[in-house]
């Protein structure tokens, strides 16, 4: 039988927000429960109708589930540190960019800002589902783009893991356990990031 390890996290609000945002966090263990394919092109809906300027869509997703050789692809192509625990999970993915616009080769400045807006509507989906989402940049970028065969006015920026919530933390390496079961969430206050007036350079950051 499955062990799972419920944890409840812990958000200090300041002002009421969305349970979906509230409840939202980044796990390294997950459930064994399988994600289908039907589920991730679910999430991947959800994406596709996230904003972008222009309308260019830069976003590219390559994607495989646990137990195909695409799944083990995208593993082979994270860092050391993420392949210690991103075995986990259920789904992963390598999240990629086009760098130039549609129909000239002028940058798009915007591109790494609309996949994170496309990653934004994918957290919200995977929350409603029940299924955590974990972002990483810790993917070795180089090897990814010859993998998969991205050309070169696309960058790969960065992976994520799916997976039900729930899961075992014995199977996590001692710190990043301590780091699963730790309850209270830390975010900087508002006016550390956020000005009704100029730029202040506070250089504040969280330890």
């Amino acid at each position: 039988m499955e062990k799972v390890v419920t944890v409840n996290k812990i958000t200090p609000l300041d002002y009421p927000v969305l349970d979906s945002i509230k409840n939202r966090w980044s796990p390294r263990m997950f459930s064994t429960k399988p994600i289908t394919d039907a589920e991730v092109k679910k999430l991947l809906e959800a994406g596709r109708w996230a904003p972008s300027a222009s309308n260019i869509q830069p976003w590219r997703v390559i994607w495989g589930i646990k137990g195909t050789n695409m799944y083990d692809r995208i593993f082979d192509c994270l860092d050391e540190f993420n392949q210690s625990w991103a075995g986990n999970s259920q789904v992963l993915w390598i999240n990629a960019f086009k760098k130039t616009m549609e129909k000239s080769d002028k940058e798009n400045f915007h591109a790494l800002h609309d996949l994170g807006l496309f990653m934004g509507n994918v957290i919200h989906q995977a929350n409603s589902m029940g299924i955590a989402v974990h972002q990483m940049a810790g993917v070795q970028f180089k090897k990814a783009q010859k993998e998969f065969n991205f050309t070169d006015d696309y960058h790969v920026a960065t992976a994520v893991a799916f997976g039900y919530f729930g899961g075992d933390p014995d199977g996590l390496p001692d710190d990043l356990k301590k780091k699963e079961l730790k309850e209270m969430r830390q975010r900087k206050e508002q006016d550390e990031f956020a000005f009704n007036g100029n730029f202040q350079n506070k250089n504040q950051f969280l330890t």
